[in-house]
């Protein structure tokens, strides 16, 4: 059975850093398109940042360009979300999601989201003084 397991949440203050994992059983990551996907409170999931499984073309949200930096490490079958300059807005449920069919990787995050076929069960990012 496959399974997604998001780690690295915690409370944070504005400017501080944090790194997400996501870290997967009976299925290769490597192989897979992964995408970090973020939900806050009264608004609709939205794609952060997506990793695709060949080349490892990446895409990341306009708000988050600059500031996160998404990357894998195939040997450990984790990819991972290392989030720098925290701001307020940042604040979410973040979740990990795999995908064994491509598009483009901006669809991938942006659009595609019902193409994820494995979602882990998030974890709480809060960037709060």
């Amino acid at each position: 059975q496959v399974q997604l397991v998001e780690s690295g949440g915690a409370l944070v203050q504005p400017g501080g850093s944090l790194r997400l994992l996501c870290a997967a059983s009976a299925l290769a990551l490597a192989y897979s398109t992964i995408g970090w996907f973020l939900k806050a409170p009264g608004k609709v999931r939205e794609g952060v940042s997506c990793i695709s499984s060949s080349v490892g073309s990446t895409y990341y949200a306009d708000s988050v360009k600059g500031r996160f930096t998404i990357s894998r490490d195939n040997a450990k079958n984790t990819v991972y979300l290392q989030m720098n300059s925290l701001r307020p807005e940042d604040t979410a449920v973040y979740y990990c999601a795999a995908s064994v069919v491509f598009t483009t990787i901006k669809a991938m995050c942006v659009a595609d989201h019902g193409r994820y076929n494995y979602w882990g069960q998030g974890t709480q990012v809060t960037v709060s003084s």
